[in-house]
């Protein structure tokens, strides 16, 4: 390829990036205004007056800390929602990729299926249903119907079924392994790369949800940092001070996501699987 031809692929992942990084700088500029700066200054430039600290503080103020407590519960429900779907989707994964069973064919297209129905469709039905079940308004009615993930089984099942050696798995059978032990002990250690996927991807679904809770819950001390912002952004309407505080809130809401993929990142490691098998 030439150099010429490589300019065009390159100018257009630049553009690409820079169109998904606008929204963000915009973000952190006007988290640095106060809210009589907002609207009358240049938009392009950040305010060096002070806003910005004058906004977190506000904003720790506001309710009583309200934000805080949005921010711990966006903890809660991703945290909890994406660990429970890696504990069901590695089970499930793992079990269709290595054992052979009846029906297993027919579960897989049943996956594939539900990967394709989008989410938004299910939230009334799912309300419904957890309305009988009397959790309408409690932390499980945005944790359970998260943590069985179509698209994370199906990830898990194609990682295990790729990464995951049938010869080591009949080695340990002959040493006397039983079948959960080879699925703690074997299949866990070789797929951590593929489960990082999942908890991340999962995570960041449940972090930036907002129709499910926002049917959810009504008492705001139960809410996300979505439905929480939102409300926030509702009462700007007539108190337009407010406008710097949701500003400053959805910046803080991205640090999370950040210091997770950070902390992350180092279990994407393609040596486990050939050590593994070295092993």
């Amino acid at each position: 390829m030439s150099q010429r031809t490589k300019i065009v692929p390159t100018l257009v992942l630049a553009l690409g990036g820079v169109y998904a990084l606008l929204p963000l700088l915009w973000v952190v500029i006007a988290a640095t205004k106060r809210s009589d700066e907002l609207f009358t200054t240049f938009s392009g430039w950040p305010s060096f007056t002070g806003g910005f600290f004058d906004n977190l503080g506000q904003l720790g103020a506001y309710g009583d800390g309200r934000f805080w407590l949005w921010m711990l519960n966006s903890l809660i429900y991703a945290g909890g929602g994406a660990f429970l779907t890696v504990v069901i989707s590695v089970a499930c994964g793992y079990a269709l990729a290595k054992y052979r069973f009846a029906g297993r064919k027919l579960i897989f297209a049943a996956l594939l299926a539900g990967v394709l129905v989008p989410q938004i469709t299910l939230a009334i039905p799912q309300y419904l249903l957890l309305s009988d079940l009397n959790l309408v308004g409690t932390y499980w009615s945005v944790i359970l119907p998260s943590v069985i993930s179509p698209y994370s089984i199906y990830l898990c099942r194609i990682y295990a079924e790729a990464a995951v050696p049938d010869e080591i798995l009949e080695a340990g059978r002959v040493d006397g392994a039983g079948e959960f032990r080879l699925l703690w002990s074997v299949g866990v250690p070789i797929m951590t790369p593929g489960l990082v996927t999942v908890f991340l991807l999962q995570f960041i679904g449940i972090w930036n949800n907002f129709l499910l809770p926002y049917i959810m819950l009504a008492d705001d001390n139960l809410f996300p940092l979505t439905v929480g912002l939102y409300s926030l952004l509702n009462r700007g309407a007539s108190q337009p001070a407010l406008y710097t505080l949701v500003i400053s809130g959805s910046l803080l809401s991205i640090i999370p996501i950040i210091a997770l993929f950070l902390f992350l990142q180092r279990f994407w490691r393609l040596d486990l699987v050939a050590g593994s098998v070295k092993g």
